[in-house]
């Protein structure tokens, strides 16, 4: 039932194309991701700290979907269903096991399988992490049960492999030890004495002795903690210090109330939330804690329910690492962030609504239709939601109507539009970027890269200098130096022109743009020599047909005939529209 209706829902994903926000890094365009499996590439992703991360299997992963689906978005989309379905399986599995209660587990998995919220993580090919380290937390949580039945070196070995796995597909899940301790208190009963008799009985120990062993993975947890932050360190992606402490926990209460709100009415989902630093009201916070306090007190009070306790304490605990008191990006709240911790709030409705109706074949099908209805009504939304993941334009265009300013979702709108061929189209939503955040790196870019197409070139050098102030991004760096050293050399300006072209060259080598605008200005300069060695240095970073043509010019006028037949020979293979081709060749060399 959870495979084949997960699958049924999901099934749309098969035809969906890879997204713009992400999945051109961890795929697309990541070099040794399309490598495949090979020695060097599974040594890259043990040694790499690429998107902030330290993340190794799931590397690994899309290393493997490379080898076997290429570029085909529908082989990569249905790896992460196919793991979503897993997960969905083993959570089922998971629960009936500890509880001994079917329908109330299989509700769980059920609520799981088809929440709305869930579908970010299964729709998009980089969020491969979340589906990958969530299915090895089920299985470190089901390895505990059986340590639990006979305590044994080997089985609690098996158990901080597994997290030791999960953590290194995406650091989330570093709450294990904490929800270990968790499900010690509920079902398995091994903390306190209880009346209650689960099917997996064991000696009842004290807090003190559950927390000592679980040093070990408290260990790992505290070792992939600090590999992350160096990670996102390196990586940019901290961003505490641009938001006091003051505003992030402002956010992170009101958040808690948002993952809350969307649990039980899920409808304006969406795939990037802006910070809000400043700007939420006393009010919003205050009611925010307020609330948060008094569930922690009901869940508290209610001895004879531990699963409230459990549930309540399994959402706040597994969303510490994301609620944003150390800020990584920019977002105020992810629905990827809470794949995990919404078991927590499922386990405490489907064992608290059965316990709450008196107990009675009526009011048995009372609970069953009413759960019914809320999982044919969370299909309903899922479906809906991943109707919005069918392609950029339509992901984006949602994101900018649920949630007000958000220059990000702006910036991706642009990007899909200009992908589209939609230029003008696309302007209007850089333009309303940079009108949200002036000092937007990509929105300032793109407006300046149009600007300077259209001969405001004053306008473009002012753009492109706020988006370099801006961006710890170095490909955004080497792009906006590339373009720089265009708009000077248009402006006859060839030291500035070669200052930047050269900028652009250190931050990033690979940048084939960057060798092709310094063998330009070589050769204005008439250093025929250097251009030459310049155009070839961008031919073999990334052959084009313009590139091969300005190579076999320079080759020419330097009296090198035969290698400058060589160079035109190879133009056309690359070439769509070769006479096009040669027309732009001559305006770049004219301009």
């Amino acid at each position: 039932m959870l495979v084949l209706g997960t699958l049924a829902l999901y099934n749309p994903v098969s035809r969906h194309p890879f997204f713009n926000f992400d999945d051109d890094r961890y795929v697309t365009e990541n070099v040794h991701v399309r490598a495949g499996l090979t020695w060097d590439s599974i040594a890259w992703a043990f040694t790499t700290f690429d998107e902030a991360n330290w993340h190794p299997v799931t590397w690994l992963s899309h290393e493997l979907d490379f080898q076997l689906f290429k570029l085909n978005p529908a082989g990569h989309h249905y790896t992460n269903l196919l793991l979503h379905c897993l997960n969905a399986v083993l959570l089922f599995l998971l629960l009936q096991s500890a509880t001994g209660f079917t329908w109330r587990s299989l509700m769980v998995a059920a609520f799981f399988a088809f929440h709305p919220v869930n579908v970010e993580s299964v729709a998009w090919v980089a969020e491969r992490k979340n589906v990958l380290s969530m299915m090895f937390f089920l299985l470190a949580l089901a390895s505990y049960g059986r340590y639990i039945r006979k305590p044994r070196w080997d089985r609690y070995l098996a158990v901080a492999l597994l997290f030791a796995l999960g953590v290194m597909a995406k650091p989330m899940i570093i709450t294990l030890p904490c929800v270990l301790l968790l499900w010690d208190y509920w079902p398995l009963h091994r903390m306190g004495s209880s009346e209650q008799q689960p099917p997996m009985t064991s000696e009842p120990r004290s807090f003190r002795w559950l927390v000592a062993e679980k040093i070990p993975l408290f260990a790992l947890s505290g070792a992939s903690a600090a590999i992350t932050m160096q990670a996102q360190g390196k990586g940019g992606a901290i961003r505490s210090a641009y938001f006091p402490l003051a505003e992030r926990l402002a956010n992170a209460l009101v958040a808690y109330g948002r993952y809350l709100w969307n649990a039980f009415w899920p409808v304006r989902l969406a795939a990037y939330y802006p910070h809000p630093a400043n700007t939420l009201a006393g009010w919003q916070v205050a009611l925010a804690a307020v609330f948060l306090f008094a569930v922690t007190a009901v869940a508290l009070m209610a001895r004879q329910r531990r699963y409230l306790a459990v549930g309540w304490f399994w959402f706040l605990g597994t969303l510490v690492p994301m609620i944003g008191l150390v800020q990584v990006g920019g977002q105020a709240m992810a629905d990827r962030y809470a794949y995990l911790p919404y078991v927590g709030l499922f386990l405490m409705v489907c064992w608290a609504v059965p316990d709450s109706v008196p107990r009675s074949r009526s009011y048995a099908r009372c609970v069953a239709f009413a759960g019914g209805v809320a999982l044919l009504a969370l299909a309903t939304l899922t479906a809906r939601q991943i109707g919005y993941w069918r392609d950029n334009v339509t992901l984006w265009t949602r994101a900018v109507q649920v949630t007000g300013p958000n220059f990000i979702a702006e910036d991706n709108l642009g990007g899909a539009l200009r992908a589209d061929g939609r230029t003008d189209d696309a302007m209007v939503h850089f333009r309303r970027a940079v009108e949200i955040n002036p000092d937007d790196p990509i929105g300032n870019l793109n407006v300046a890269a149009y600007e300077q197409q259209h001969g405001n070139l004053q306008s473009a050098i002012g753009r492109y200098q706020v988006a370099l102030r801006m961006t710890p991004n170095l490909e955004l760096q080497a792009t906006a130096y590339s373009n720089l050293g265009s708009a000077y050399r248009r402006l006859h300006d060839q030291s500035h022109a070669r200052e930047n072209y050269q900028a652009a060259v250190q931050r990033m080598p690979a940048n084939a743009l960057g060798w092709v605008g310094l063998g330009l200005v070589e050769q204005d300069s008439g250093n025929l020599n250097r251009a030459i060695d310049d155009y070839s240095r961008a031919m073999v970073l990334q052959p084009t047909d313009v590139g091969y043509l300005l190579l076999a010019q320079a080759l020419e006028k330097a009296g090198r005939m035969n290698q400058a037949k060589e160079a035109f020979s190879k133009a056309p293979a690359l070439s769509a529209d070769l006479a096009k081709a040669r027309q732009n060749a001559q305006q770049l060399l004219s301009q």
